[in-house]
């Protein structure tokens, strides 16, 4: 009986070690499980990146403000959310929108090249709002569209167009509308613009004597700033002043006579 019971120990001892192996059976089909919920969690992230980068593209990009050159509206690192589809469906910028633009051709001479590879990074990470946008994207302000004559200044110091002098005050407290005088007919298809904190901003007034004069092509904008979206104390929509209300339309003076 003692033999019967030592062999049915034993016999016992053998049943752990099957239970050990299914343990690890059990491991293994947990480590192929992980794996797999860590593939699709990895293709998820990517679809969502995507995505993100693909809305950015087409409809409304964040864009990073870099300078000072459109103060108080606008701060150094605010994030702006460029409505990409303002200037879509025949519609074009109107006197007083806030622009973002390639200046290619127009602020910055052609034929800057970026090392390709970095010139990728940033765009992505700029397309996030992650990272300060190309040296070749400026965000000002339409003051002057095709056919309109802009002019500074007036007696009063004011700017005017089509013989309206501008009450701008979305201008930075410590400025004057223009130190640099000017008198410019826009050409069709063109956009003459500004930064509101005048004495920190180079904008048309700056290209004058270059190829294009100053002015922006329309096809160059990429969008119109319309929200502020970050930080988020300063979550605001951006919209049009009434500065330019009673601008008449190009080629006539004020009163409905033709200049």
């Amino acid at each position: 009986m003692d033999t019967e019971a030592k062999n049915t120990e034993r016999d016992r001892s053998s049943t752990p070690e099957a239970g050990v192996e299914g343990e690890g059976s059990r491991s293994v089909r947990s480590s192929g499980l992980s794996g797999m919920s860590w593939r699709r969690a990895a293709l998820l992230g990517v679809a969502c990146t995507f995505v993100v980068l693909m809305f950015s593209r087409f409809v409304v990009q964040p864009f990073q403000i870099p300078s000072s050159s459109m103060e108080p509206a606008l701060q150094v690192g605010d994030r702006v959310l460029v409505n990409k589809l303002a200037y879509r469906f025949d519609s074009e910028p109107q006197r007083g929108d806030m622009v973002v633009f390639d200046g290619t051709g127009s602020f910055v001479r052609e034929g800057l090249a970026e090392n390709p590879v970095s010139a990728a990074a940033r765009g992505a990470l700029a397309a996030l709002g992650l990272a300060e946008p190309a040296e070749t994207d400026f965000v000002k302000r339409v003051v002057g569209v095709g056919g309109d004559r802009v002019v500074c200044c007036d007696k009063g110091g004011r700017v005017e167009v089509n013989g309206v002098p501008l009450d701008e005050r979305y201008l930075h407290p410590d400025d004057v509308p223009s130190e640099v005088p000017f008198d410019i007919v826009v050409p069709e298809g063109t956009l003459w613009v500004m930064g509101d904190h005048r004495s920190n901003s180079r904008d048309s007034r700056d290209h004058l004597g270059e190829p294009g004069g100053g002015m922006v092509p329309v096809d160059q904008v990429i969008g119109r700033a319309d929200w502020i979206g970050w930080p988020l104390g300063r979550w605001t929509s951006l919209e049009r002043p009434d500065t330019f209300s009673r601008v008449p339309e190009a080629g006539r003076m004020p009163g409905g006579a033709h200049g």
